[in-house]
């Protein structure tokens, strides 16, 4: 077995009872648009696909422990690659594409695979399936407080009384600021065409809930 299908078993095993939207569903829509970016920008495609399948494989930790998954994800990373063999100089590539990934955290990337994971990490919090990762989350991060008590610091729309009210909080912080914040054009024409699905959304949720700012 190669190195990439390697991971993605471990990654799969890691993540098989993931509760929240960082799941293995998550992970190879991120690997698939790092390729389709890839295409157009250029970049490694071992770095990418490592990076990718590995970048939440810290998720776990972060739901039992608090703290940070991105830096759970590279020491994990680090650990697994090390252990199967990987080349120095391969592991510190993709472990820096890793703790860099995380959007609340403004991290520069710095090498075009780091931006390439970044962008397509973001992405994958657009359109259809961003919508529906987030009310997903918001129920999975609701019943992880009551059930082992964890809080999300950096997601606390997610406990508003009024979950409506939490997502329209969410909308606004997170999925319309991300194409100013994304690295590559390839990465802004796809950001441009999912928003348009959010938009659409969020107008008919406004107009059927009667919800005003």
């Amino acid at each position: 077995m190669d190195l990439i299908e390697q991971t993605r078993e471990y990654v799969s095993e890691v993540l098989a009872d993931e509760p929240s939207t960082h799941d293995m569903s998550h992970i190879e829509r991120v690997e698939e648009v790092c390729m389709r970016i890839r295409e157009k920008e250029g970049g490694n495609e071992q770095v990418l696909r490592l990076a990718a399948l590995l970048h939440d494989v810290g998720i776990v930790k972060e739901h039992q422990e608090g703290g940070d998954h991105a830096q759970y994800s590279a020491e994990i990373a680090h650990e697994f690659l090390t252990v199967a063999g990987a080349d120095k100089g391969l592991i510190e590539h993709v472990t820096a594409c890793i703790r860099s990934h995380r959007f609340s955290h403004g991290l520069e990337a710095q090498t075009l695979e780091a931006q390439i994971l970044q962008d397509a990490d973001r992405i994958d919090a657009l359109g259809a399936v961003g919508i529906f990762r987030s009310l997903v989350s918001m129920g999975a991060l609701r019943a992880l407080r009551s059930t082992i008590g964890t809080v999300k610091e950096t997601s606390m729309n997610a406990y508003t009384e009024d979950p409506l009210e939490g997502f329209y909080e969410y909308m606004e912080r997170k999925p319309f600021k991300i194409l100013e914040r994304l690295n590559t054009g390839t990465a802004r024409e796809i950001a441009g065409e999912r928003l348009k699905v959010m938009h659409a959304y969020l107008g008919a949720l406004q107009e059927e809930t009667c919800y005003i700012k």
